[in-house]
This record gives C-alpha cells, structure tokens and sequence, in this order.
C-alpha cells in the first residue's frame, strides 16, 4: 500500500476508517483493493483531501463509494469537511491489491 500525505498519524486513522468501505461487487474494502492514491489534511481549514481512482470508470457503485468514503471520514473526523477527488490517472490495476487483499480474493 503507498498512500501519499502530508501527516501520518492521521493518515492511519484515515486508512482504518476507510477499511470499513467495500467495493460491493468485489467484496473487498477500497483500501486493500487499491483504490485510495492519496489522503492529505489541512489542519487549519480543518479539510481532509482523498484522492481515489475506481477499477473502472464505469464502475456502476461509483457514486456509492465515493459519497461513502466522504460520510465516512467525516464521521470519524467529526470537526473537518472531506473532499474526495476521483482521478484515473494512473489508471487502477490489480498490481495495487495488498498482500490481505489477494488472500482475500485468493489471487496469490
């Protein structure tokens, strides 16, 4: 897993929230799976910044996870705003599933 940020502490709390977010066709969280590039915060703003890709762009939930991923860390960030960015560039592949995610997938 390589998440870009500007702070690591929150990063990890970030990253465990974001566990709970399955891709629900695959069955597999979005952070295992690969699809979160970078989250960064301002602290002073008291904005987080998630930039994210989808396995495909026409991923049909698409819309479903990203307003997920937003209520998500919002929720666990209580006193900041989340903005989510989609981007495909670079564009997903499954070089970017974790070790658990393969497992979880059986594709060792």
């Amino acid at each position: 897993m390589n998440i870009i940020t500007n702070n690591n502490a929150m990063c990890s709390f970030a990253i465990d929230v974001l566990r709970s977010v399955e891709d629900p066709e695959i069955g597999l969280n979005i952070i295992d799976l690969g699809l979160v590039y970078q989250i960064d915060f301002d602290e002073e703003s008291k904005k987080i910044f998630c930039t994210m890709t989808l396995t495909t762009q026409f991923c049909p939930m698409g819309e479903s996870i990203l307003n997920t991923v937003k209520l998500s860390l919002e929720k666990f960030f209580s006193d900041f705003t989340a903005e989510v960015y989609l981007t495909f560039e670079p564009s997903w592949n499954s070089d970017r599933i974790s070790e658990m995610g393969r497992i979880f997938l059986n594709r060792k």
